[in-house]
């Protein structure tokens, strides 16, 4: 086999493997939105769900999912962001920085359930929160931290070393060096790493059982007194995602309509996690190119 025939076919598999997991992909969305998109309405997005009648909604859950989001990437992302530049511009090769990496791997293989209990012990009962959205945020941030670090430690790994030099030689301190040039310049990969992260929020059901609960109280959106037990805005009250409520209604609901609430749902959660990732995006390119003058 000559050369310029094993390049095809090496193409030809590239090609097929790729066309195979898109067109998977497209089957998959496909199939969830097809059945979902006819009970998206109004009603369906705004409505409190029911727990015996017919004709419930996901209002709360919606709410609750980007809440949750919210107070997870508020712990996340700046301490993920702080140890990446710690591993990336500080630490040095010792026994300390090998201990530090084997436990953001060892953190990152961790299943979610693992995360879920271990917040039920700590988050929810130790602290006196319960199963609360402060709990869920803090179980999440434990699963996203690896990841984000990772993510955050290469991106500025990545930035050519000209830069850095360039800086330091123009008087610039060590921390101007890393806020005014080698943060704008992993800026994009860092955007990456939080909508990764926070597409692991939306979709996360597992730790949530344990922390943030399976209900959420009756909320009144005219309160937004933080302490408050029916205010929406109240991060110590119970409070159920989008992604529970999907588990609970195929697992364990007693309304007649069912396969409706759950098509629905599904339909909406693919819905807002494509919106959010296009908005992030298109809000990561436009921050992007203010620090960068491009």
């Amino acid at each position: 086999m000559n050369a310029r025939l094993a390049d095809r076919l090496a193409t030809i598999m590239f090609w097929t493997g790729a066309a195979m997991v898109l067109a998977i992909l497209a089957l998959l969305l496909g199939y969830i939105l097809w059945h979902g998109i006819r009970v998206i309405d109004w009603h369906f997005l705004t409505a409190p769900p029911q727990t015996i009648v017919a004709g419930g909604g996901v209002g709360p859950q919606i709410f609750n999912s980007f809440y949750l989001l919210l107070l997870t990437m508020l712990i996340t992302t700046p301490l993920g962001l702080l140890a990446g530049i710690y591993l990336a511009e500080y630490a040095g090769k010792g026994r300390i920085t090998e201990y530090i990496r084997l436990s953001i791997e060892t953190l990152t293989s961790l299943p979610s359930i693992v995360v879920g209990l271990f917040g039920l012990l700590i988050f929810v009962n130790m602290t006196g929160w319960g199963y609360s959205l402060m709990s869920g945020a803090l179980a999440l941030a434990v699963i996203n931290l690896p990841l984000m670090v990772r993510i955050s430690e290469e991106a500025i790994r990545s930035v050519p070393g000209e830069l850095r030099e360039a800086s330091l030689a123009l008087g610039a301190t060590r921390w101007e060096t890393m806020w005014r040039v080698i943060l704008p310049s992993a800026f994009p990969g860092l955007v990456t790493g939080a909508i990764i992260a926070a597409g692991r929020v939306f979709g996360e059901a597992a730790a949530l059982l344990y922390t943030a609960g399976m209900s959420s109280p009756i909320l009144n959106f005219s309160d937004l007194d933080p302490l408050s037990p029916t205010s929406p805005l109240n991060p110590f009250r119970p409070a159920e995602t989008l992604a529970v409520h999907i588990w609970k209604i195929n697992s364990e609901a007693l309304i007649p309509d069912v396969r409706r609430v759950a098509d629905g749902s599904s339909a909406v959660l693919i819905l807002v996690v494509l919106l959010f990732n296009i908005c992030a995006r298109w809000l990561g390119r436009r921050i992007y190119r203010r620090l960068t003058a491009t």
